[in-house]
This record gives C-alpha cells, structure tokens and sequence, in this order.
C-alpha cells in the first residue's frame, strides 16, 4: 500500500502517475486531479476535459478563451467553435 499525496490516505489501490519525470501517488482521480490539473486562466476551475491551451495558458472552454481575450494563438483555437467542421 501507498500513501495518496494529496490527502495522506493508506490504500491498497493506490496508483501512480508518471509525468514530467516525476511519480505521484493517489488514492483517487479526484486527489490525481486536484493536484495535477491545470487551472483555467479566466474562471479558475480545474480544466479535466480537453479545455484549450496556447502559448501555455490553459482555459477550461472557447467560451472562457475570448472572454479572457487570451493570447491571439487561444483566439486562433477558438474562432471555429460552434460551427460544423465544413463551415470552417
């Protein structure tokens, strides 16, 4: 058994992660997510789904991206969405 890093818990399913030469040690997805997701730029949530990125700025939506008014590679990511892929 392993202890999560997050929260100190001792449990028999713990698992790593391996990122950016590093090992972690959770006990869940949600302590794997509170300590590793990045944080969206505009609104400060969490980004666990695909969210945008540019320039090493996250945002957790296109939405948040523009109102941001984010780097113009953000913009760029983000001035198709909403529209079906042959009208783009």
């Amino acid at each position: 058994m392993a202890s999560c890093e997050v929260c100190g818990n001792d449990y028999r399913l713990s698992f790593e992660v391996h990122a950016a030469g590093a090992v972690h040690v959770f006990d869940s997805f949600e302590c794997a997510i509170h300590a590793m997701a990045p944080v969206c730029e505009h609104c400060g949530v969490k980004v666990v789904g695909h969210g945008v990125e540019a320039d090493g700025v996250f945002f957790c939506c296109a939405s948040c991206a523009r109102m941001h008014g984010g780097p113009e590679s953000a913009a760029q990511l983000v001035d198709h969405a909403g529209r079906a892929p042959d009208e783009r």
